[in-house]
Formats: structure tokens, C-alpha cells, sequence
């Protein structure tokens, strides 16, 4: 581990010390008969998908403040730093757990304008949102991300910062995968927007 990502480490372990804990079974519970009761609203997996991605959004938005008020974190550097970050902070200080980080091997850029790397996945070894999910068959093969309102929160999370991205998993346990994954791709940095009328 690199000596930045030791460091992340550390700051992420304390701000979990720190940090007013909730119940983890009501946590897990709850976030499942959220799903549940989405499926039964909308009864398409991908509705379900697009409406937890899009609670996701909404939290990330408003979390980035917490994690920033938090830490004291100062802008990264690099989007390989921002991943860090992302995985031993945030995660750690939010959920108690470090995802692992793997970039991509290099290829040619497909905007040169965007820094290397511009995409990062995430191996989730333990998923508190999954911990007690069991997904029946119809909802494997009708495409449902259990736990896909995290890709909506780093979504949120990064816009609010000026980056825009992709993030989607591309395993899941659940679904019989060996692993879960949710891959995050740098789409493009946004321009800070002046307010009208801002002298």
C-alpha cells in the first residue's frame, strides 16, 4: 500500500471512530424492504435499477458536504487519487468497509483531455446493503443491482465535486458473480459555474 493510501487509511479508520453508528441489521433491513417495496411499485428490474440509481444521486449530493465537513479533505489531485479516497475515506467513514481499488491497463485515451487514469473498479469483499439479501431467480435474470443506489451516490457525490461519471456495478454475489464490482469512469471534468450577477 502506497504511503498516501496508508494515509487514507488512517483518516478513514478514524472518522469511523468518530462517526454516530446506527444498528447495521435496521440499516441492512430497511434498505431491503426499500427494494422490495420498489419492486412491487414499479415491477420492471430496470425501473428499479434507474429509481435506486437515482435515490443514490440525490444522497451523494448532499453527503459530499458531510464527508467534506468530516475530513477537512482537500481537492485530489488525480482521479487515481480521487478512487483512494472514495474507497479508504469515504466508504470507511460511511459504511466501515475498504473497498479494493484496480485501475484498467493503460490504453490509448479516448478524450486526451482527461487525466490517467480516467476509470477505476471497486471489489467489494463484504456489502453491508446485500448482507442479509437472498435474490430470487426472476430478478437475477430480469437484470436487478441490489445495491445499486451506491453507484448513484458516488455519482452525486463526484458531480458536486465537477466530475461527471459513469458508475454501474458489473458483478454482483447476489447474482451468482464470484465478486461484486462497480466500475466508475470519468466522463468529463465540469467547468465551476458562476452565479449571475456575482460581481
Amino acid at each position: 500500500m502506497s504511503a498516501g493510501g496508508k494515509q487514507y487509511k488512517a483518516i478513514g479508520d478514524d472518522n469511523w471512530k468518530r462517526t454516530d453508528k446506527v444498528n447495521a441489521e435496521l440499516f441492512t433491513l430497511t434498505y431491503g424492504a426499500l427494494v422490495v417495496q420498489l419492486i412491487k411499485d414499479y415491477e420492471d428490474y430496470g425501473e428499479v435499477n434507474k429509481q435506486l440509481d437515482k435515490m443514490g444521486y440525490n444522497i451523494g449530493t448532499r453527503l459530499i458536504e458531510d464527508f467534506l465537513a468530516r475530513t477537512g479533505m482537500g481537492r485530489c489531485q488525480t482521479f487515481a487519487e480521487t478512487a483512494e479516497v472514495i474507497s479508504k475515506v469515504a466508504f470507511k467513514t460511511f459504511l466501515n468497509i475498504s473497498p479494493t481499488v484496480t485501475f484498467p491497463p493503460p490504453t490509448a485515451p479516448s478524450n486526451p483531455s482527461l487525466p490517467t487514469p480516467s476509470e477505476f473498479t471497486l471489489t467489494f469483499d463484504e456489502n453491508p446493503l446485500a448482507e442479509f439479501a437472498e435474490l430470487p431467480r426472476d430478478a437475477r435474470e430480469g437484470g436487478l443491482w441490489f445495491s445499486n443506489v451506491l453507484a448513484g451516490v458516488i455519482r452525486g457525490a463526484l458531480e458536486m465535486i465537477q466530475m461527471q461519471v459513469e458508475a454501474g456495478f458489473v458483478s454482483d454475489v447476489l447474482r451468482g458473480d464470484e465478486t461484486t464490482e462497480l466500475h466508475v469512469r470519468l466522463v468529463r471534468l465540469l467547468e465551476e459555474e458562476q452565479p449571475e450577477n456575482d460581481e
